[in-house]
Protein backbone atom coordinates (compact mmCIF):
# COMPACT_ATOMS: atom_id res chain seq x y z
CA UNK A 1 0.00 0.00 0.00
CA UNK A 2 2.93 2.34 -0.72
CA UNK A 3 2.96 5.10 -2.75
CA UNK A 4 3.67 5.11 -6.33
CA UNK A 5 6.33 7.18 -7.39
CA UNK A 6 4.76 7.79 -10.89
CA UNK A 7 3.13 10.96 -11.83
CA UNK A 8 -0.22 11.37 -11.72
CA UNK A 9 -2.30 13.52 -15.24
CA UNK A 10 -4.92 15.77 -15.17
CA UNK A 11 -7.16 13.08 -16.88
CA UNK A 12 -6.19 11.03 -13.56
CA UNK A 13 -7.46 13.48 -11.59
CA UNK A 14 -10.73 14.20 -13.24
CA UNK A 15 -11.13 10.26 -13.07
CA UNK A 16 -10.41 10.72 -9.10
CA UNK A 17 -6.82 9.70 -9.36
CA UNK A 18 -4.85 11.28 -7.02
CA UNK A 19 -1.14 12.43 -8.20
CA UNK A 20 1.80 9.07 -7.88
CA UNK A 21 -0.79 7.49 -10.20
CA UNK A 22 -3.38 6.24 -7.69
CA UNK A 23 -6.78 5.25 -7.96
CA UNK A 24 -8.27 6.83 -4.77
CA UNK A 25 -11.65 5.55 -5.55
CA UNK A 26 -10.88 2.37 -6.06
CA UNK A 27 -8.63 1.77 -2.68
CA UNK A 28 -11.08 3.48 -0.72
CA UNK A 29 -14.00 1.47 -1.78
CA UNK A 30 -11.65 -1.61 -1.06
CA UNK A 31 -10.48 -0.51 2.69
CA UNK A 32 -12.60 1.74 3.55
CA UNK A 33 -11.77 4.93 5.68
CA UNK A 34 -9.44 3.02 8.16
CA UNK A 35 -5.56 3.74 9.31
CA UNK A 36 -3.81 2.95 6.63
CA UNK A 37 -6.09 4.86 3.84
CA UNK A 38 -5.81 8.14 6.00
CA UNK A 39 -1.86 7.02 6.86
CA UNK A 40 -1.78 6.92 2.84
CA UNK A 41 -4.18 10.21 2.27
CA UNK A 42 -1.59 11.96 4.24
CA UNK A 43 1.26 10.97 2.56
CA UNK A 44 0.08 12.10 -0.92
CA UNK A 45 -1.03 15.29 0.06
CA UNK A 46 2.41 15.77 1.80
CA UNK A 47 5.11 14.61 -0.67
CA UNK A 48 2.25 17.12 -3.44
CA UNK A 49 3.21 19.54 -0.84
CA UNK A 50 6.41 19.17 -0.60
CA UNK A 51 7.68 19.62 -4.72
CA UNK A 52 4.76 21.72 -5.69
CA UNK A 53 3.84 23.83 -2.30
CA UNK A 54 3.23 27.36 -3.30
CA UNK A 55 5.36 30.80 -1.73
CA UNK A 56 3.87 33.28 -0.56
CA UNK A 57 5.39 36.50 2.18
CA UNK A 58 3.40 35.83 5.09
CA UNK A 59 4.89 31.80 4.52
CA UNK A 60 8.77 33.20 4.14
CA UNK A 61 8.73 35.23 7.16
CA UNK A 62 6.09 34.14 9.74
CA UNK A 63 5.14 36.13 12.90
CA UNK A 64 1.75 36.55 14.57
CA UNK A 65 1.12 39.73 12.99
CA UNK A 66 1.91 38.77 9.59
CA UNK A 67 -0.44 35.90 9.64
CA UNK A 68 -3.06 38.20 10.94
CA UNK A 69 -2.63 40.60 8.15
CA UNK A 70 -2.51 38.32 5.48
CA UNK A 71 -5.63 35.94 7.21
CA UNK A 72 -7.86 38.63 7.03
CA UNK A 73 -7.17 39.78 4.36
CA UNK A 74 -7.47 36.64 2.19
CA UNK A 75 -11.10 36.11 3.47
CA UNK A 76 -12.66 35.84 0.25
CA UNK A 77 -10.07 37.26 -2.06
CA UNK A 78 -7.60 35.42 -4.33
CA UNK A 79 -3.82 35.03 -3.31
CA UNK A 80 -2.55 36.66 -6.51
CA UNK A 81 -4.09 40.00 -5.24
CA UNK A 82 -3.66 39.29 -1.41
CA UNK A 83 0.16 39.06 -1.94
CA UNK A 84 0.76 42.17 -4.16
CA UNK A 85 -0.88 44.26 -1.41
CA UNK A 86 0.48 42.60 1.27
CA UNK A 87 3.98 43.99 0.95
CA UNK A 88 2.92 47.75 0.76
CA UNK A 89 0.49 47.08 3.88
CA UNK A 90 3.48 45.29 5.76
CA UNK A 91 5.82 47.86 4.46
CA UNK A 92 3.73 50.76 5.95
CA UNK A 93 2.56 49.25 8.97
CA UNK A 94 5.27 46.42 9.94
CA UNK A 95 3.58 45.41 13.47
CA UNK A 96 0.40 46.10 16.18
CA UNK A 97 1.41 49.28 17.01
CA UNK A 98 1.96 50.92 13.82
CA UNK A 99 -1.51 49.69 12.59
CA UNK A 100 -3.23 50.60 15.49
CA UNK A 101 -1.82 54.24 15.33
CA UNK A 102 -2.82 55.17 12.26
CA UNK A 103 -5.59 57.08 10.96
CA UNK A 104 -8.32 55.08 9.49
CA UNK A 105 -7.93 56.92 6.01
CA UNK A 106 -4.40 55.63 5.62
CA UNK A 107 -5.22 51.46 6.40
CA UNK A 108 -7.82 51.94 3.37
CA UNK A 109 -5.73 53.68 1.05
CA UNK A 110 -3.83 50.79 1.41
CA UNK A 111 -6.40 48.34 1.15
CA UNK A 112 -7.69 49.54 -1.59
CA UNK A 113 -7.97 46.84 -4.46
CA UNK A 114 -8.85 44.02 -2.28
CA UNK A 115 -12.44 44.67 -1.84
CA UNK A 116 -14.60 44.06 1.33
CA UNK A 117 -13.65 46.96 2.78
CA UNK A 118 -15.14 46.55 6.32
CA UNK A 119 -12.08 43.91 6.06
CA UNK A 120 -9.57 47.13 6.76
CA UNK A 121 -11.89 48.36 9.56
CA UNK A 122 -12.05 45.05 11.05
CA UNK A 123 -8.05 44.91 10.84
CA UNK A 124 -7.67 48.26 12.07
CA UNK A 125 -10.01 48.15 15.04
CA UNK A 126 -8.20 44.23 15.66
CA UNK A 127 -4.75 46.17 15.88
CA UNK A 128 -5.65 48.64 18.38
CA UNK A 129 -7.69 46.08 20.89
CA UNK A 130 -4.04 44.37 20.82
CA UNK A 131 -2.18 47.08 21.67
CA UNK A 132 -4.74 48.60 24.49
CA UNK A 133 -5.97 45.27 25.71
CA UNK A 134 -3.56 42.65 25.13
CA UNK A 135 0.26 44.56 25.24
CA UNK A 136 0.81 44.23 21.62
CA UNK A 137 0.79 40.37 21.59
CA UNK A 138 -1.78 38.38 19.70
CA UNK A 139 -3.44 35.77 22.07
CA UNK A 140 -3.04 32.24 20.98
CA UNK A 141 -6.31 31.03 21.82
CA UNK A 142 -9.52 30.36 19.35
CA UNK A 143 -11.48 31.39 22.23
CA UNK A 144 -10.14 34.72 22.75
CA UNK A 145 -9.55 35.53 18.55
CA UNK A 146 -13.26 35.15 17.79
CA UNK A 147 -14.66 37.90 19.72
CA UNK A 148 -11.88 39.82 17.81
CA UNK A 149 -14.19 41.86 14.99
CA UNK A 150 -14.28 40.02 11.60
CA UNK A 151 -13.19 37.16 13.05
CA UNK A 152 -14.85 33.45 13.00
CA UNK A 153 -14.46 30.50 14.46
CA UNK A 154 -12.48 29.05 11.11
CA UNK A 155 -10.36 32.09 10.40
CA UNK A 156 -9.64 31.80 14.90
CA UNK A 157 -8.52 28.34 14.46
CA UNK A 158 -6.33 28.99 10.98
CA UNK A 159 -4.17 32.20 12.92
CA UNK A 160 -3.42 30.03 15.77
CA UNK A 161 -2.40 26.84 13.40
CA UNK A 162 -0.22 29.40 11.29
CA UNK A 163 0.80 31.50 13.87
CA UNK A 164 1.82 29.99 16.56
CA UNK A 165 1.52 25.72 14.75
CA UNK A 166 -0.61 24.76 17.35
CA UNK A 167 -2.98 21.80 16.34
CA UNK A 168 -7.21 23.37 15.64
CA UNK A 169 -8.90 22.08 13.21
CA UNK A 170 -10.67 24.43 10.58
CA UNK A 171 -12.59 24.61 7.23
CA UNK A 172 -12.07 26.69 4.44
CA UNK A 173 -12.79 26.48 0.72
CA UNK A 174 -9.24 24.92 -0.64
CA UNK A 175 -9.68 22.21 2.27
CA UNK A 176 -12.83 21.72 1.84
CA UNK A 177 -12.02 20.82 -1.67
CA UNK A 178 -9.87 18.12 -0.90
CA UNK A 179 -11.94 16.40 1.67
CA UNK A 180 -14.87 16.00 -0.65
CA UNK A 181 -12.55 15.19 -3.88
CA UNK A 182 -11.28 12.18 -1.68
CA UNK A 183 -13.95 10.40 0.72
CA UNK A 184 -17.32 12.15 -0.87
CA UNK A 185 -16.92 11.59 -4.78
CA UNK A 186 -20.06 10.31 -5.19
CA UNK A 187 -22.14 12.59 -2.75
CA UNK A 188 -23.82 15.47 -2.95
CA UNK A 189 -25.15 18.14 -0.14
CA UNK A 190 -22.22 17.35 2.18
CA UNK A 191 -22.45 19.59 5.37
CA UNK A 192 -18.60 20.83 6.62
CA UNK A 193 -19.36 18.77 9.85
CA UNK A 194 -18.89 15.60 8.03
CA UNK A 195 -15.58 16.92 6.69
CA UNK A 196 -14.80 17.78 9.66
CA UNK A 197 -14.78 14.59 11.24
CA UNK A 198 -12.01 13.86 8.63
CA UNK A 199 -10.37 17.18 9.43
CA UNK A 200 -9.75 15.95 13.13
CA UNK A 201 -8.86 12.32 12.12
CA UNK A 202 -6.31 13.36 9.61
CA UNK A 203 -4.41 16.83 11.32
CA UNK A 204 -0.68 16.61 12.25
CA UNK A 205 -0.96 17.29 15.68
CA UNK A 206 2.90 18.07 15.90
CA UNK A 207 3.19 20.49 12.61
CA UNK A 208 -0.19 21.79 11.93
CA UNK A 209 1.43 24.63 9.92
CA UNK A 210 2.69 22.96 7.06
CA UNK A 211 -0.38 20.12 7.08
CA UNK A 212 -2.60 22.88 6.30
CA UNK A 213 -0.52 24.85 4.20
CA UNK A 214 -0.50 21.14 1.90
CA UNK A 215 -4.13 20.82 2.38
CA UNK A 216 -4.86 24.44 0.94
CA UNK A 217 -2.07 24.09 -1.48
CA UNK A 218 -3.48 20.37 -2.75
CA UNK A 219 -6.81 22.39 -3.12
CA UNK A 220 -5.74 25.03 -5.42
CA UNK A 221 -4.57 21.95 -7.89
CA UNK A 222 -8.07 20.40 -7.72
CA UNK A 223 -9.93 23.61 -8.47
CA UNK A 224 -7.63 24.03 -11.83
CA UNK A 225 -7.96 20.14 -12.94
CA UNK A 226 -11.21 19.05 -11.66
CA UNK A 227 -13.11 22.61 -10.89
CA UNK A 228 -14.36 23.98 -7.57
CA UNK A 229 -15.92 20.87 -5.65
CA UNK A 230 -17.26 23.06 -2.80
CA UNK A 231 -20.29 23.37 -5.06
CA UNK A 232 -21.01 20.05 -3.73
CA UNK A 233 -21.42 21.36 0.05
CA UNK A 234 -24.76 22.24 1.47
CA UNK A 235 -23.12 25.36 2.40
CA UNK A 236 -22.82 26.42 -0.86
CA UNK A 237 -24.03 29.54 -2.00
CA UNK A 238 -23.08 31.57 -5.27
CA UNK A 239 -21.48 34.35 -5.08
CA UNK A 240 -23.79 37.75 -5.95
CA UNK A 241 -22.97 40.02 -9.10
CA UNK A 242 -20.73 42.33 -8.52
CA UNK A 243 -21.27 44.89 -11.26
CA UNK A 244 -24.01 47.24 -10.02
CA UNK A 245 -24.49 45.64 -6.76
CA UNK A 246 -24.59 47.53 -3.07
CA UNK A 247 -21.61 46.23 -2.52
CA UNK A 248 -19.73 48.04 -5.45
CA UNK A 249 -21.38 51.39 -4.88
CA UNK A 250 -19.90 50.89 -0.68
CA UNK A 251 -16.78 50.86 -2.54
CA UNK A 252 -17.24 54.12 -4.41
CA UNK A 253 -18.76 55.96 -2.01
CA UNK A 254 -15.78 55.33 0.37
CA UNK A 255 -13.40 55.99 -2.63
CA UNK A 256 -15.05 59.15 -3.24
CA UNK A 257 -13.87 59.74 0.55
CA UNK A 258 -10.68 59.19 0.30
CA UNK A 259 -10.27 61.75 -2.86
CA UNK A 260 -12.67 64.51 -1.05
CA UNK A 261 -12.06 63.96 2.69
CA UNK A 262 -15.45 65.41 3.50
CA UNK A 263 -18.80 64.97 1.35
CA UNK A 264 -22.85 66.05 1.77
CA UNK A 265 -25.36 63.03 1.16
CA UNK A 266 -26.78 65.35 -1.91
CA UNK A 267 -23.18 65.53 -3.57
CA UNK A 268 -22.53 62.09 -2.99
CA UNK A 269 -25.37 60.77 -5.03
CA UNK A 270 -24.87 63.00 -7.64
CA UNK A 271 -20.86 61.91 -8.07
CA UNK A 272 -22.49 57.94 -8.26
CA UNK A 273 -24.88 59.36 -10.59
CA UNK A 274 -27.29 57.40 -8.02
CA UNK A 275 -30.47 58.92 -6.47
CA UNK A 276 -30.28 59.20 -2.90
CA UNK A 277 -33.00 56.82 -2.34
CA UNK A 278 -30.50 54.20 -3.08
CA UNK A 279 -27.66 55.98 -1.22
CA UNK A 280 -28.93 56.79 1.62
CA UNK A 281 -29.83 53.20 3.33
CA UNK A 282 -25.69 52.58 2.15
CA UNK A 283 -24.50 55.71 3.58
CA UNK A 284 -26.34 54.76 7.54
CA UNK A 285 -24.95 51.04 7.39
CA UNK A 286 -21.12 52.34 6.24
CA UNK A 287 -21.96 54.83 9.56
CA UNK A 288 -23.02 51.96 11.86
CA UNK A 289 -20.39 49.64 11.00
CA UNK A 290 -18.24 52.56 11.85
CA UNK A 291 -16.65 52.86 8.41
CA UNK A 292 -18.05 56.58 8.19
CA UNK A 293 -18.32 59.59 10.75
CA UNK A 294 -21.31 61.35 10.01
CA UNK A 295 -21.35 65.00 11.01
CA UNK A 296 -23.80 68.18 10.47
CA UNK A 297 -25.36 66.16 6.96
CA UNK A 298 -21.70 65.50 5.65
CA UNK A 299 -19.71 62.63 5.74
CA UNK A 300 -16.06 61.28 6.29
CA UNK A 301 -14.15 58.14 6.82
CA UNK A 302 -14.17 57.07 10.99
Amino acid sequence: MDPSTDSGSSAEMREGRAPYGRNWPELLAKHGVCKETLQIFRRDILAFYRTKGRQFSWRSEISPYRVLVSEIMLQQTQTGRVEEKFRAFVDSFPGFQELAAADFSEVLRLWKGLGYNRRAKYLHDIARTVVDEFDSVLPDDPQVLVRFSGIGKATAASICVFAFNTPYPFIETNIRTVFIHFFFADQIDIADAEIMALVEQTMDRNNPRDWFYALMDYGVMLKKTVGNLSRKSSGYRKQSRFEGSNRQLRGRILDLLLQRSRLDAKTLAALLDQSEHRTAPLLSTLVSEGLLVEEEGCYRLS
